[in-house]
């Protein structure tokens, strides 16, 4: 029997199936954040664990032992919010763009948007780059 793939791990899914889980104005939304991280990662989109749009790839040690692979950007479209996944900590490194960010929620490596109409497309970007090169960043 063979071994069970890890949760986290790429997938030949079609992209626009996990797309089609946002409607209405959240479905335009989900368009604009895949060409937004598709424009930033240089990467081409792969469905993640059933559900996530991941961009490029990196692989990760904790001190603990535990590795894995993860996407370099990526995003959870969803029927009432957007999962947009950054660096752990991004909401404590850097609490201005937060705070210029808009209506938001965050936990450690999470940031959930419902919508981005009310959301500040410049700092949203200035995130995820910051993010990216966090990610890339020797030692990381």
């Amino acid at each position: 029997m063979g071994k069970k793939p890890p949760a986290m791990s790429p997938s030949d899914l079609p992209v626009a199936q996990v797309l089609d889980r946002s409607t209405g104005p959240r479905r335009v939304e989900a368009d604009e954040l895949l060409a937004l991280l598709g424009e930033l990662s240089g990467e081409r989109p792969v469905v993640w664990a059933g559900r996530i749009i991941g961009f490029g790839e990196y692989e990760y040690r904790y001190e603990s032992g535990h590795s894995g692979r993860a996407p370099v950007l990526a995003f959870a479209p969803g029927p009432t919010k957007h999962t947009i996944y950054l660096v752990n900590g991004f909401s404590q490194r850097w609490p201005e763009l937060m705070a210029r960010l808009g209506p938001h929620r965050a936990s450690k490596a999470c940031l959930y948007l419902t919508r981005l109409s009310g959301v500040d497309r410049g700092v949203l970007r200035q995130l995820l780059e910051h993010s990216l090169a966090e990610t890339m960043s020797p030692g990381h």
